[in-house]
C-alpha cells in the first residue's frame, strides 16, 4: 500500500469509531485525541480495526505511533508494503 492508501484507510476506520466528527479538517502531524472526541476505547478499536482488516501486529509497546496521521502512516508503511 501507498502512503496515500494507508492515509485513505485510517480515515475509513476514523470515520467508522466516530461517525460524528468531520474529518475533512484532520491536521496530519496533530494527534488524533487532540482534535478528536477519542476516548482510550476508540484507541483500541482503531489499533483492532487495522488488526482485523490487514493482519498485522500491533505491540502495546507501539501505540504511541499511532498517536498523528503522519505518525501512523510511517509506522503501517513497513508493515503494509506488501497489502
Amino acid at each position: 500500500m501507498t502512503a496515500n492508501e494507508i492515509r485513505e484507510a485510517v480515515l475509513s476506520i476514523l470515520s467508522d469509531i466516530a461517525p460524528d466528527e468531520d474529518l475533512s479538517q484532520l491536521k496530519d502531524d496533530v494527534a488524533f485525541r487532540d482534535q478528536l472526541e477519542l476516548d482510550s476505547m476508540d484507541f483500541l478499536d482503531i489499533v483492532m480495526e487495522l488488526r482485523k482488516r490487514y493482519r498485522i501486529q500491533i505491540p502495546e509497546e507501539d501505540y504511541p505511533a499511532l498517536a498523528s496521521m503522519t505518525s501512523t502512516v510511517e509506522f503501517l508503511e513497513p508493515l503494509l508494503k506488501d497489502a
